[in-house]
């Protein structure tokens, strides 16, 4: 270490009379009494001072060393974290807008992989003869937060669900894999990566997703044994011989590989099918959320070293999160959202016509409705404040038509349909003829399942409404934004023709279930309505006094089997061919 100019110029002073100034009696208080002063206590002070200096300069390099090895250990997570691109696809649906106050949603797609690329994941997962085949997506759920960051809402979507998997084109090799909507959704996966899974969630739902996180096998292990293990609750004593799991009734902690295999197990829950396995792991993600919102497991750096390590090296993401701040800036997002305003559902659905031993489908009317909520950022559990109509501000007087401007989009695209041709400037002609001067068509690519209004500022909302009466617009579909310049109308793919705004949402009865989630007959192929079992069901609707159903718009659909965040006396019904 180089030496510091104050002891450099003692150094020299010694050597020039041969010897130290302390050699001779009587030297030290000669060196004390030479101060300014001609005080002892000032010579005190001058070493006193040069300690000190050496005091910081140590500091500085331990504080340096410090420093470095924290920006070396930050970048050891960053290179953990493997990065895909997010959406395979042809086309992505545009971003969710911001509210009034410049907040935006945020849609995570979780994927767990079935991969057994490493013996880890073959030695967890097993069949060894499977490690060169694709990987699939055996867990798929959609993870929203809202706006405000006030709840969370969490879609699962069943493995054997058949859907439209759309054209998809792997960027490592170029190879292109056509659309189809004959296979089911897990095998998207393979299809060049999770950002074809992240193609077909957007085609299934109309949901933009903004991010993917991916995990497998031996992500699943780290990650349960850094926060001490989850705890889970089965209603019998259980033994599946596929997966694994043997746990006795009762609540239990899971860790390691036994987590695992509660989030495998598919034959001993319920009925045996995939739809117990989703509830299994809704339960297992409350309880994990829970853990980590109390702190208690993550009391020292060593086990918060261990999560660091455990959460960088098991997940895959998309470019854009690929980063330690970025991941952290998320979870902080996320960990502002209470367990008790966090909603667990599965899509609602019936037995796919096609192959109704193996596969479902989303179920008409209520898997819209889901998707539709979130979509529209409207809260699961109900709990969203409801404005009172008489303590709202009235809107302001609405301008002259003549002096009211207007862009409109097109976006009646999807992930695999094209958007309807002219639909922006038949809807600007026709406003032009309503008296709407000003209105002009932006043929700027855009897609989005919902059609939308909004305006920039507060004073223009009785213009926005005049154009909304003018469409036949529900008051639902105009919304306030700082994002666009002036009122913008973007038309999206629940409204294809026509110039009024069809009350039923515009579907196309005619389409296949598999290509779009929003069928409104309400019935299977075979022309009966049915709940999950194929049978006439809960369908998230109530009395409206007077005899006739009508739907709760602001809550999940019953067969959606809503789980609260913090709902600790769930548990799991055991499949009784697999009790012991």
């Amino acid at each position: 270490m180089r030496q510091s100019s104050g002891v450099r110029e003692e150094q020299a002073a010694q050597s020039k009379d041969g010897k130290a100034k302390g050699d001779t009696p009587g030297a030290k208080e000669s060196e004390d009494t030479k101060d300014a002063d001609g005080s002892i206590a000032g010579g005190r002070r001058r070493r006193i001072g040069r300690i000190a200096r050496w005091a910081a300069l140590g500091l500085a390099v331990l504080v340096l060393g410090v420093s470095a090895a924290g920006y070396f250990y930050y970048e050891h997570l960053n290179g953990n974290i493997r990065k895909n691109k997010l959406n395979l696809g042809d086309k992505q649906l545009d971003r969710s807008a911001a509210n009034a106050d410049g907040q935006r949603p945020l849609n995570i797609l979780l994927l767990g992989s079935d991969s057994r690329n490493s013996k880890a994941n073959q030695d967890l997962g097993g069949a060894r003869d499977d490690a060169d085949r694709p990987p699939l997506a055996d867990v798929q759920m959609l993870v929203h937060v809202s706006a405000d960051r006030s709840n969370m809402s969490v879609i699962s979507v069943p493995r054997d669900t058949r859907v439209t998997i759309p054209k998809c084109t792997d960027p490592e090799n170029g190879k292109v894999y056509r659309g189809t909507n004959g296979q089911i959704i897990n095998t998207s996966l393979g299809n060049g990566g999770p950002g074809c899974t992240v193609a077909t969630w957007e085609e299934l739902t109309g949901i933009p997703v903004d991010h993917f996180m991916m995990i497998d096998f031996a992500g699943v292990v780290s990650m349960a044994d850094a926060v001490g293990g989850v705890p889970v609750c089965v209603d019998s004593n259980i033994y599946d011989d596929k997966s694994g799991l043997r746990l006795l009734k009762g609540s239990r902690t899971v860790k390691g590989e036994q987590a695992l295999q509660w989030l495998r197990t598919r034959h001993g829950f319920e009925d045996g099918s995939d739809i117990g396995r989703t509830h299994a792991q809704h339960m297992y993600m409350n309880a994990m959320v829970r853990q980590l919102k109390s702190g208690t497991k993550l009391s020292d750096p060593g086990q918060l070293t261990d999560l660091a390590e455990a959460a960088t090296k098991a997940l895959t993401v998309d470019k854009d999160l690929g980063s330690v701040k970025k991941l952290y800036n998320l979870a902080d997002d996320i960990k502002r959202v209470p367990s008790g305003r966090i909603t667990m559902t599965t899509m609602p659905w019936v037995s796919d016509p096609q192959n109704p031993d193996a596969h479902v489908i989303p179920k008409p009317g209520d898997a819209d409705k889901l998707f539709s909520l979130v979509r529209n950022d409207i809260a699961l559990d109900g709990k969203d404040k409801k404005k009172d109509p008489k303590s709202l501000p009235s809107a302001p007087p609405a301008a002259p038509k003549k002096d009211i401007a207007v862009t409109v989009f097109n976006g009646t695209g999807t992930v695999v349909e094209p958007p309807v041709t002219g639909r922006g400037s038949d809807i600007a002609s026709f406003l032009v003829k309503q008296g709407f001067a000003k209105v002009t068509s932006d043929s700027t690519p855009r897609a989005q399942a919902d059609t939308t209004l909004t305006y920039p500022r507060a004073t223009q909302r009785g213009d926005a409404l005049a154009v909304a009466k003018a469409l036949g617009l529900p008051e639902t579909a105009v919304r306030h934004s700082p994002e666009v310049q002036q009122i913008t109308l973007v038309i999206g793919g629940d409204w294809k023709g026509g110039t009024s705004y069809p009350k039923d949402g515009g579907e196309d009865e005619s389409a296949d279930p598999a290509s779009t989630p929003s069928a409104k007959d309400g019935k299977d192929a075979g022309g009966e309505k049915t709940g999950q079992d194929g049978k006439a069901g809960k369908d998230g609707q109530k009395d409206d006094g007077k005899g006739t159903k009508k739907p709760d718009d602001n809550k999940a659909p019953e067969s959606s089997d809503p789980l609260n965040g913090d709902d600790r006396t769930a548990c799991m019904k055991v499949n009784p061919l697999n009790r012991f």
